[in-house]
């Protein structure tokens, strides 16, 4: 059986900026490489995760599956078919849900999924699309003109329009951002069961929690490259030991003056701040070194490493990853 998803050495650069766009801050003269000789395999059935920081090559790599751009070099396949040489049913293998909020304004929500399905030759597909709108809790809005719904409906049927013609792989980039919780309950349940069933689906997310429950495995990017590819119990199994957060007080985190309590560091927004630990025994120590530098502690947590800690460590710490973060800089 081929792999549902396979990128082979793929690189993609992007042509020099015009003089008028380099004027608006465009790309450089030299042009701008999005990826760089990246290698993936996704098994049928498998729930992949795809995460990096702002910048990292998620979307290059989803529109070079999706058939939206051209990889300089490399190969991608969909289900076996060739992205480029075999373009029609790589697509009728795959359902992309994409970041943007794109949309038709002259159609209701049925006429729009409707459309969708002739464009892959589906006729009386109306049982599916009803299903898919029960599950999507669009039923109520079936009849409704696209322009009426709000941000978070209109993000639900995208997800409709990339279901519509039951794609052996699913790929969701960003699917709950800005979302409000009712829709990303629903919108894993129902991608779940998917899953369940044969489905193979490809996640990028900012939101690490989903990433760490959903996922079998997980690929890191940064600056183009693959920095981490590896299970998700393996990936937390690299962090190990805990995460303790401080809620500090007037004074805020008394930055450099104790270089070893700053080495724990791995997060700070506003008055709190995550610091990674060996053992919970350390905690004492630790406090007893801030209140040392100077600061003020108002309340603490000990939390187990999440994939959040992973991400930050295998980011900052691994070799490759720094390498690659030197190289961006």
């Amino acid at each position: 059986m081929p792999s549902a998803v396979r990128i082979e050495h793929v690189s993609k650069t992007y042509p020099a900026a015009t003089s008028w766009w380099k004027r608006v801050g465009g790309a450089s003269k030299e042009g701008f490489r999005a990826l760089n000789d990246v290698s993936l395999d996704v098994a049928p059935g498998e729930f992949f995760g795809l995460l990096g920081p702002n910048g990292a090559g998620k979307t290059s790599l989803i529109s070079i599956l999706a058939g939206l751009a051209r990889a300089s070099s490399g190969k991608v396949s969909v289900c076996g078919y060739d992205v480029v040489d075999q373009f029609r049913e790589a697509r009728r293998s795959l359902g992309v849900v994409p970041q943007e909020l794109v949309f038709d304004p002259f159609f209701t929500v049925r006429e729009a999924l409707r459309i969708q399905s002739g464009y892959f030759g589906l006729r009386n597909n109306d049982a599916w699309i009803d299903e898919i709108l029960e599950n999507l809790g669009l039923t109520s809005k079936a009849d409704t003109n696209m322009r009426a719904l709000s941000g978070g409906m209109k993000r639900r049927v995208l997800v409709a329009q990339a279901l519509v013609h039951r794609p052996p792989v699913i790929v969701l980039d960003e699917p709950t951002a800005g979302v409000d919780v009712d829709l990303r309950r629903t919108l894993w349940q129902f991608i779940s069961r998917l899953n369940r069933e044969g489905h193979t689906i490809l996640l990028t997310t900012h939101y690490l929690e989903e990433a760490e429950e959903l996922c079998h495995r997980i690929a890191m990017l940064k600056g183009g490259r693959v920095v981490a590819l590896d299970t998700t119990r393996a990936l937390l199994a690299r962090v190990g030991g805990s995460r303790l957060v401080l809620h500090m007080g007037a004074g805020g985190w008394p930055a450099g003056r104790n270089p070893l309590l700053d080495d724990r560091v791995v997060d700070v927004q506003g008055p709190r701040v995550a610091l990674r630990l060996e053992a919970s025994l350390e905690v004492e120590e630790v406090l007893a070194q801030v209140r040392a530098a100077g600061g003020v502690v108002e309340g603490i947590e000990v939390l187990p490493a999440d994939l959040e800690d992973a991400f930050l460590n295998i980011m900052h710490d691994d070799p490759v990853a720094a390498a690659v973060l030197k190289e961006a800089a």
